[in-house]
């Protein structure tokens, strides 16, 4: 039979699948609406199953926000180019502003939310049939707060909300939102050393000094010139208790006290010291931590001085990050 080109482009309209495909969905089915739709969900299906296995790398995040309440979805693809394109982003926020919606706070969660006639899961697989890229709602976080800062990087591959109290001073929700560049650029997985699993930071310990030995050896070795690190006892400031850290200022008083320094001055080198330790001794803090790194926009200071100093009663209270790839 012939199919008019008025119900290929009604077709087309409903799905967004491509005009050949349309085409072919409405011959298959002798012109049925219900019928091709049946067939290019059955193809989408298809080709979905046979790039089940591929990485989907690139994509684009996004944020909505409602009163207290932000979300930030990462919808994932295979390629940069369809990443770009425009139906695609808003795909990806008319799925997080239903998800904003409807209470979702996981990937899995969002997947299996309705979405039209259909779940996102299953509006997915569709998508899939048309593009022909595996394309998958990859992570979704969602932040609760009085204050919420956001930001998205240039490309809409990384996504930040921050949680704040502000101490009533005004130009928080641009200094929160450096605190947010700072977490899309440096990474931190947690906010403060306290989180961490006691079990987790002896095995990095140990990790990171074998690193610093081993890196040392080789400066010596190789004679290359570098200056010689330190090699930490600890790694997190979990670790340094009040006992190591009254231990470690009397080991400075007695190592000045062999250098023949006058005790009248100890009290200007001590503090320097015993900052120099606690930096030697917070690497994996420094690394992963957000409060304790160096603030980006500022590395004289950790971003917990910079939060402190923009208002002693500021705060960051938490904080999520998504990113595709």
């Amino acid at each position: 039979m012939t199919i008019s080109a008025k119900a290929v482009a009604e077709l087309r309209k409903t799905t967004g699948a491509g005009m050949m495909d349309c085409k072919k969905a409405l011959e298959e089915s002798g012109g049925d609406i219900d019928g091709a739709l049946e067939y290019l969900r059955k193809k989408g299906q298809k080709v979905a199953e046979k790039r089940a296995d591929r990485d989907a790398n690139e994509g684009v995040v996004a944020i909505v926000t409602d009163d207290n309440k932000a979300l930030v979805l990462a919808l994932s693809c295979e390629t940069d180019f369809v990443a770009k394109n425009e139906s695609f982003v808003e795909l990806a926020t008319d799925i997080a502003k239903t998800a904003l919606a409807n209470g979702a706070s996981t990937a899995d969660e969002v997947s299996a939310m309705t979405y039209g006639d259909t779940t996102v899961a299953e509006r997915l697989v569709q998508e899939t049939g048309k593009i022909g890229e595996k394309i998958e709602v990859s992570d979704c976080q969602v932040i609760e707060g009085d204050n919420i800062a956001t930001y998205v990087h240039a490309g809409s591959k990384i996504g930040v909300l921050v949680a704040y109290k502000d101490g009533g001073k005004d130009g928080a929700s641009d200094f929160f939102r450096s605190v947010a560049m700072h977490i899309a650029a440096m990474k931190p997985q947690i906010l403060h050393p306290s989180e961490f699993d006691p079990e987790f930071v002896a095995k990095e310990t140990e990790a990171l000094r074998a690193q610093i030995i081993a890196e040392n050896e080789l400066n010596e070795k190789e004679n290359l010139g570098k200056p010689q690190k330190n090699v930490p006892q600890y790694a997190s400031r979990s670790q340094l208790t009040p006992e190591v850290l009254a231990a470690t200022e009397e080991a400075i008083k007695a190592e000045l006290k062999a250098e023949g320094k006058p005790e009248k001055i100890w009290d200007k080198i001590v503090p320097g010291k015993l900052e120099r330790f606690i930096a030697d001794n917070t690497l994996l803090d420094q690394e992963r931590c957000l409060l304790s790194q160096f603030f980006a926009l500022d590395d004289s200071k950790t971003v917990e001085t910079a939060v402190k100093e923009f208002h002693p009663d500021a705060e960051v209270i938490a904080f999520r990050r998504v990113a595709v790839g």
